[in-house]
């Protein structure tokens, strides 16, 4: 099937192959529909970004779907499909999720194969499933969570069926977290009514609560923007009209070097073009120690922040997006505050833990999410608790 990613870059691009998931969901029996819209190359936060259309809402056709999925979670919230697949690199699956009120997992960086997945930033990125349940949330993540021999990040577990089965004497005895540096200032009132209702709803079933703190979140954005487009600088240079993408542009090409910046330039779109030159920037000469290399150290912090936490509590709950979904057009002539709309997604990323967005049961035409971060490879852990909520909320 075309496999454009949403990219004038790969218009006229056929896959060779199936993706390692897509393998595995055919063995479990899965009917496909189609493939669904997202921001170019999954460079975005509303699929505003995407060369061919923009995806709207299904709650408000005036407001985003969220992205870069965008067009997964608006297909399930709309009734088009019983579930679908996204990638989440800073939370491209938990964000639209959120916005469209809908379950998005972002599994454990390598439960589940990359294999096949259009890379963008490859440290970063994860595949996972966005359905109407939670326990279609763990159903499709099962059949997902394959080892693949095509993929060396993949990592064999054994997910058992607590899975599909949680109890409800292990949930009562679970500890959930709740860092201070999320429940901050510029977060809308609706999200932070919903986040205390959340809080209210799981106490009910003997669960208990603590304050954290994961000090080192202040500086996930910051570090964010200097590795993913530092990766994506690496990934995207294979698109130069000789192995992949159009040629179109760069017919009339007197040298190679025209014929690179002809195709990039009519191919790419002005958000994968920012963030190519900021990726090679940070890589060059000069300034791949001051900045690529510090953003990893802090990584690193981020990383051992979430390990102490885990400490003390079992998961850790947080709002998805600091707003409900924002109105077409209304950030994209300021992309800082685009970015900022994964400010509460992007630090598990940088961790490697899974997390789900889970939609809080709110009066009012525009869902909200909250999210449940899990250890790593405790994937029951977050869909258990979630599968609760959502029994005692119908």
């Amino acid at each position: 099937l075309p496999a454009t990613a949403a990219s004038k870059i790969l218009e006229n691009y056929t896959a060779s192959y199936d993706a390692a998931v897509i393998v595995e969901l055919k063995k479990a029996g899965a009917v496909f529909l189609g493939k669904t819209n997202l921001d170019e190359l999954a460079m975005g936060s509303s699929t505003e970004n995407s060369a061919f259309k923009i995806t709207k809402n299904p709650h408000d056709l005036e407001r985003v779907p969220g992205g870069s999925s965008g067009g997964s979670a608006a297909a399930v919230a709309d009734n088009m499909a019983l579930a679908a697949l996204g990638t989440d690199t800073g939370g491209s699956i938990r964000q639209p999720a959120s916005l469209c009120g809908v379950v998005g997992l972002k599994p454990t960086y390598g439960a589940v194969s990359r294999h096949g997945a259009i890379a963008m930033a490859s440290s970063l990125d994860q595949i996972g499933p966005i359905t109407k349940t939670v326990e279609d949330a763990a159903i499709l993540f099962k059949a997902l969570a394959a080892k693949d021999r095509h993929d060396a990040t993949n990592v064999r577990v054994n997910y058992g069926d607590e899975l599909l089965n949680p109890k409800l004497e292990d949930i009562k005895n679970m500890t959930i977290g709740l860092p201070n540096e999320y429940f901050i200032d510029g977060v809308s009132p609706e999200v932070r009514k919903a986040m205390d209702e959340v809080i209210a709803s799981l106490k009910t079933l003997g669960i208990k609560f603590k304050e954290i703190s994961l000090p080192h979140t202040k500086y996930a954005i910051s570090c964010y923007y200097i590795i993913m487009p530092a990766e994506v600088s690496s990934n995207l240079a294979r698109y130069d009209g000789i192995r992949y993408g159009t040629r179109e542009h760069g017919k009339n090409a007197k040298n190679l070097i025209d014929l690179y910046k002809l195709n990039k330039s009519h191919g790419f779109g002005s958000e994968v073009q920012r963030r190519l030159i900021l990726g090679t920037f940070v890589l060059s000469s000069g300034y791949y120690d001051a900045y690529y290399a510090q953003a990893q150290k802090v990584r690193r912090l981020m990383r051992e922040d979430f390990d102490k936490a885990f400490k003390e509590v079992d998961v850790i709950l947080t709002p998805v997006s600091p707003t409900p979904a924002f109105k077409i057009g209304e950030k994209t002539s300021d992309p800082l505050s685009m970015y900022l709309s994964d400010i509460f997604t992007i630090p598990v990323n940088m961790a490697g833990v899974p997390a789900i967005s889970i939609p809080a049961k709110v009066e009012g035409k525009l869902p909200i999410g909250f999210q449940l971060i899990g250890k790593h490879w405790r994937e029951a852990d977050i869909l258990g608790i979630g599968q609760y909520y959502e029994k005692i909320n119908k």
